[in-house]
């Protein structure tokens, strides 16, 4: 079951619920952009959907995974962490601005937002959902 983020009340119940992503990772994502190319070749060339979906799996939370589907993505700035580095996710940033969700990899974001070289995603909004029998290796998008 999907649960929306509408208010800045949804965000902090579904932080709490998450345990602030602490010790958690971010497994995978899928990003649907909404256009195509029709078999005769022609185009539908408007970016429509734009829609993100990430996978995160906790070790801390009393659910281990959540998907959030980002809806009408302004920006995804992606940056992983080489294997010579760990890349646990120890506390984030989840707030909305200006009509806006923010989601970040760090509590520092929302101060440093202009000067933060973390992972971070902007979108108009967002819905989460538990997903049973998904923790280890295997891809799920």
């Amino acid at each position: 079951m999907w649960h929306n983020l509408n208010t800045q009340k949804d965000i902090c119940d579904f932080l709490d619920i998450y345990g602030g992503f602490h010790d958690c990772c971010l497994k995978e994502l899928k990003y649907v952009s909404g256009a195509y190319v029709n078999e005769d070749l022609s185009m539908y060339p408007l970016n429509d959907k734009r829609t993100l979906r990430v996978l995160f799996q906790s070790q801390a939370s009393s659910l281990p995974v959540v998907e959030i589907e980002f809806l009408k993505l302004y920006k995804l700035n992606l940056k992983p962490d080489s294997e010579e580095y760990t890349c646990e996710i120890l506390d984030s940033s989840m707030f909305f601005e200006e009509g806006r969700l923010y989601w970040a990899d760090s509590e520092s974001f929302k101060e440093q937002r202009e000067l933060y070289d973390g992972t971070w995603i902007c979108a108009e909004n967002a819905r989460w959902r538990s997903l049973d029998g998904a923790l280890g290796k295997e891809i799920k998008f």
